[in-house]
């Protein structure tokens, strides 16, 4: 099947690429004439685990191709995906101004039936608006149909999540829609799991649904963790105890700085926006932003009692920039809010990501340092803070720790390590929802 994906961002591209590995052919459309050259040169503009051998593979045998030409790239499609930004608004609503442009520009060229996938986040009645725009710029008899397909990728993980889906998720009331849709998902679901078809509004509502019901789960449980730092509970024994409740299960149930990344934080915003919209106080959700954004910074708390409040002339280690391991994105990552929250306190940061950093430099310069591996990053610094949980960083040489830091101090914002050996090594290990190791 012809396929184009307009929009080549995170979403964009592993549809793309995940589409072509089944045999379709598809375009990618991006305005951006430079990513386009360097989609072209094989280069990829972001990292996920899995997707490069993919991407060079269709590229390589001629399914996958790039343009930033729009009427070319749609011109043989008979789906056409729409991966465009919808950022929060001022107000936290997502705006549709991309979304909705591309889809008036796409209504001026087409000349036979298309189908029109709404595969980026958006609120509920946005197939309605496509369509309206659709009808305004459409030629008279022109034929279409607007879909609701949401994204359900977890960035580090997306290229199995898309090649073998959970679920996949369709809004139509077409039923040529829901036939090629259908045929299209049908290599990705041969063991077992479901196509769901709904209506348009439905399914859009799911997404939104999926992602706050998770970012409740996290900042619940970070709820917990504050709760046992004051009773002396153990956080990581409540988890195993909760989540083999098959009801609540053992996902999303670890006690961390937060979530951050470009899914949870927009999404859970965009929703409760919504529900304001139509006179509903969504009242679990606001409460959610307020408990995410006080926990990013519950670290920078901890460190701060230490010091006893004063943090002048400290220097501190970072490991970890990306809102999670296995990607790049520093989109609303805690590492953000700490590294704020301590400069403004008057400390100096060195930090080290696998992959992020570049991001971080980009964003804010030479605010902190950038160290070329974990211990470089410990060398003059009062302390070490984790705020990433890389792999990496679960196993390091506590010898080495304890030679390189000034003193022997951890935060952890992950739980990465076993009280035991921080007992162990002799360490000042503050974690969370733990008790604290001195």
């Amino acid at each position: 099947m012809r396929i184009a994906v307009v929009g080549t961002g995170y979403v964009g591209l592993v549809t793309g690429t995940c589409l072509a590995e089944t045999g379709n052919e598809v375009v990618c459309v991006d305005i951006n004439e430079a990513k386009v050259e360097m989609m072209k040169a094989g280069k990829l503009p972001i990292y996920e685990p899995g997707l490069e051998q993919l991407f060079h593979r269709n590229i390589a045998q001629g399914r996958l191709t790039f343009t930033t030409n729009l009427a070319e790239g749609i011109a043989q499609a008979r789906i056409i995906f729409l991966a465009l930004p919808t950022p929060p608004g001022g107000d936290g609503a997502a705006d549709l101004s991309y979304v909705l442009g591309a889809a008036a520009d796409i209504a001026k060229i087409i000349t036979d039936y298309k189908v029109i996938v709404t595969k980026s986040t958006v609120p509920v009645g946005t197939a309605d608006k496509v369509t309206a725009a659709m009808q305004q710029h459409a030629a008279p008899g022109i034929e279409y149909a607007v879909v609701s397909n949401p994204e359900f990728l977890r960035e580090g993980v997306a290229v199995e999540d898309f090649m073998k889906p959970d679920r996949v998720v369709v809004g139509t009331s077409d039923e040529r829609a829901r036939k090629l849709m259908g045929e299209l998902y049908a290599p990705y679901v041969r063991q077992g799991n479901p196509i769901i078809f709904m209506d348009e509004r439905s399914s859009e509502l799911t997404k939104y649904a999926a992602n706050s019901f998770l970012a409740t789960k996290i900042s619940f449980m970070n709820e917990i963790a504050n709760l046992c730092e004051l009773v002396g509970a153990d956080v990581d024994m409540v988890r195993r105890g909760i989540g083999a409740d098959e009801r609540i299960g053992r996902r999303f149930l670890f006690a961390g700085i937060g979530y951050g990344g470009s899914c949870f934080p927009k999404d859970v915003q965009a929703l409760a926006k919504s529900a304001e919209e139509n006179q509903y106080d969504f009242s679990i959700l606001n409460s959610v932003m307020k408990v995410n954004e006080l926990q990013k910074t519950v670290l920078v708390d901890k460190v701060k009692k230490y010091y006893n409040g004063d943090l002048t002339g400290k220097h501190f280690a970072m490991w970890g920039l990306a809102f999670k391991p296995e990607t790049d994105d520093i989109r609303e990552a805690p590492a953000l809010y700490i590294i704020d929250a301590l400069v403004a306190a008057g400390a100096t940061v060195t930090a080290f990501d696998p992959e992020g950093m570049q991001n971080v430099k980009n964003l804010i310069g030479d605010k902190i340092n950038y160290a070329a591996d974990p211990y470089e990053a410990l060398q003059e610094a009062d302390a070490l803070l984790i705020v990433t949980e890389w792999s990496l960083f679960r196993t390091p040489d506590f010898n080495k720790v304890e030679e390189t830091l000034k003193a022997k101090v951890i935060f952890d914002g992950r739980n990465l390590y076993d009280l035991d050996k921080m007992i162990d090594c002799g360490f000042y290990y503050n974690s969370i929802g733990r008790k604290v190791i001195a």
